[in-house]
């Protein structure tokens, strides 16, 4: 039985002891109603109806009538076919931006979400995730900027691996610089910094791993030098930016994050005929 016919029992059986209480001049229609949860008029309403129909009717109207705004069949078939026929295996969130763009979706994320769930084109996803140690987050956009590249066969035409370097605000998970190099180091440090830093102001602390470009570790696997510093950090220090190493226990958050933006990548380079 479903949720909304076991409430409408329930509901009857309430409102039919409380009428009884009405008749009995034990109750006015105001108290009456303020037990029930609504206005006088819907009580006295509703009392007449069921007096008329003797229970046997719906108590609820809105049961058994579809919502105006609920989606038609066909936009339902239209957006799952989309899905399994050319954005398979994108991300929900990717997907739903090349649907609006694209395909003239009007629905939102969480629609879109919910519809290719029904359908079982996408597995639900646990809730919370999987347990790990989070940082949090900053609470306002130019407080904390992460930086980490990711090496891959981005294009395959190239027939080798390059680098894509990512710059992103800490607060809004914005992207504030993105390109592709051969091989990540200081060069490709400075551009991401550069790049934004000319769209986005300064901002007040720098996040990244313990890449040799970022950090001078005096021993292998042992904690970072915050006094010789690599050209990456002399030029942090001069313009006033913290430089932050990540934790190792953090340090899978934004590697974590890149890897779902690279899934992104692969699948918008696909769609547009470049690699994989």
């Amino acid at each position: 039985m479903k949720k909304s016919r076991i409430i409408e029992g329930v509901m009857k059986m309430k409102f039919e002891e409380i009428n009884d209480r009405f008749q009995e001049r034990r109750l006015t229609s105001e108290e009456a109603a303020e037990l029930l949860g609504v206005s006088v008029r819907t009580f006295l309403r509703k009392r007449n109806r069921t007096e008329e129909e003797d229970f046997e009717g719906t108590f609820d109207l809105r049961l058994n009538r579809q919502s105006w705004k609920r989606a038609e069949e066909r936009e339902v078939r239209r957006i799952t076919a989309l899905y399994e026929k050319v954005y398979r295996g994108f991300s929900v969130k990717h997907f739903h931006e090349f649907a609006q763009r694209e395909h003239n979706l009007k629905y939102g994320y969480t629609w879109t979400k919910n519809t290719l769930e029904k359908s079982g084109l996408i597995r639900k996803g646990k809730r919370g995730g999987d347990h790990r140690l989070r940082r949090e987050r900053r609470p306002m956009e130019g407080m904390m900027i992460h930086q980490d590249g990711s090496t891959h066969r981005w294009i395959e035409e190239l027939e080798y691996n390059i680098d894509l370097i990512i710059t992103m605000d800490d607060a809004t998970s914005k992207i504030t610089s993105g390109f592709f190099v051969k091989e990540e180091g200081t060069e490709s440090s400075f551009r991401g910094i550069m790049e934004t830093i000319e769209k986005y102001g300064l901002f007040c602390s720098f996040y990244t791993d313990r890449g040799s470009h970022y950090w001078y570790t005096p021993e292998a696997g042992g904690k970072v030098s915050k006094h010789e510093l690599t050209q990456v950090g002399r030029a942090l220090q001069q313009l006033g930016i913290k430089h932050i190493a990540a934790a190792r226990k953090h340090e899978g958050g934004l590697k974590e994050c890149l890897e779902r933006f690279k899934i992104d990548c692969q699948k918008s380079l696909s769609f547009m005929g470049f690699g994989r």
